[in-house]
């Protein structure tokens, strides 16, 4: 451990480590979801004063909005989707190759593929029923998702591909913000959705169709949204965006440490400022209470969670290369990259686990595994392998999607 890293100012959390911040102003963007809630909470309820910050925070309105915004500069940081960040980092989409970074996990679990009112009726509500449709009706059914690289596109793509659909040859693929999916459903623009909440929740409440799988269900406990800003800005500000992980991190315990807390955060969440979304819709599903909308409702094992004692916030590699094999076997990397070579650049680990050593908090191992919907495991031991393992897949074959 090098001299600055063992300064500790406050066993208890305090100021952090080593030097104050560089930079105390920060704007950071997010997305209207439920998932931003720990970049909001740190931002408004005193965890980013505590370690010398002022968060800005930026609603933004498209994915590829946020993306140009931290390329830019206009924005430090932000809540993002973890495939957004690599598909800078690999330059897809027609946005330039940027060195990137991912300063830590903000959540797991919690996203939702839905099937439209629509396919309801037609008595479509599993995937071996809108299998069977897909191949028997002459129109193709279309599929929104939020970002080409992002998580939502790989959880439906993995989805249909595990119901035997070929995501990109057996329907069509679009890109909707996430607080469009609702307009788009009543429009009947679109079939079916992977979106985070409160939307998916909200389509239901509307009887816009149903829920057909959460993405804990595709993989448990997978990773989601990361805290991220170009690989420039950690260089250049170690110490702003250690103070920055430290808040985010004091902000996602104190969400997980009670139900309280976290009735207080979906409604701080409603507001108009951030989700902009009714109480009703946010709530239950934050608190892992589901209903479908096709009579179900249940008690999540694997709920949309912020901290679990530090276990959801490591930047851990194997979930970034997780994204990596996913990015290959549908054909937006056209080559195997140097999968580990990579994650360990982008996945600012050092910088995570001063922050994290410094609030006490767990320090699980770097990669972890895991057995996925379809039955195949995952544990990072050979990327190139596991691209090249699943039944449907499109590797180098089919062109790379644009933004």
């Amino acid at each position: 451990m090098s001299e600055r890293q063992a300064v500790l100012s406050d066993a208890s959390g305090g100021a952090g480590i080593g030097d104050a911040p560089e930079k105390r102003t920060l704007n950071i963007g997010f997305m209207a979801l439920t998932d931003a809630a720990s970049v909001i909470v740190a931002a408004t309820q005193g965890f980013a004063e505590k370690h010398g910050l002022t968060l800005n925070l930026q609603r933004q309105s498209s994915w590829a909005g946020l993306r140009d915004r931290l390329l830019s500069g206009e924005l430090h940081a932000a809540h993002s989707l973890y495939g957004l960040i690599y598909g800078v980092q690999f330059g897809l989409g027609g946005a330039p190759a940027t060195n990137m970074a991912v300063l830590m996990g903000l959540n797991q679990n919690g996203q939702s593929i839905n099937l439209s009112q629509p396919l309801l009726a037609a008595g479509v509500s599993s995937g071996e029923a809108l299998l069977h449709h897909a191949h028997q009706q002459g129109a193709r059914l279309t599929f929104a998702q939020t970002f080409p690289t992002g998580t939502h596109a790989m959880w439906l793509y993995y989805w249909l591909a595990s119901q035997g659909i070929h995501p990109l040859h057996d329907v069509d693929s679009v890109v909707v913000p996430p607080p469009q999916m609702i307009a788009h459903l009543k429009a009947r623009r679109i079939d079916g959705l992977c979106v985070g909440e409160p939307w998916s929740a909200q389509a239901v409440d509307e009887g816009l169709g149903c829920t057909v799988a959460t993405s804990q269900s595709i993989w448990a406990d997978h990773p989601e949204k990361v805290l991220g800003c170009t690989r420039e800005f950690a260089l250049q500000y170690p110490n702003t965006a250690r103070a920055l992980i430290m808040a985010v991190l004091e902000a996602s315990r104190f969400i997980d440490e009670s139900e309280e807390n976290k009735r207080s955060t979906a409604q701080l969440l409603s507001g108009r400022d951030y989700v902009d979304a009714p109480l009703s819709a946010i709530q239950p599903r934050f608190l892992g209470q589901y209903q479908d909308g096709l009579g179900h409702a249940w008690q999540d094992a694997h709920p949309l969670r912020f901290h679990g004692e530090g276990a959801v916030n490591l930047p851990y590699l194997s979930d970034a290369m997780w994204f990596m094999t996913q990015f290959r076997r549908w054909g937006l990397l056209r080559s195997d990259p140097d999968y580990l070579g990579v994650a360990r650049q982008v996945q600012q680990l050092e910088l995570y686990r001063e922050a994290a050593q410094a609030l006490n908090i767990p320090i699980p191992a770097d990669m972890r595994s895991a057995t996925l919907q379809d039955g195949t495991r995952w544990d990072g031991s050979d990327p190139a392998g596991y691209a090249r393992s699943f039944r449907l897949h499109a590797l180098a074959d089919s062109p790379a999607v644009a933004l």
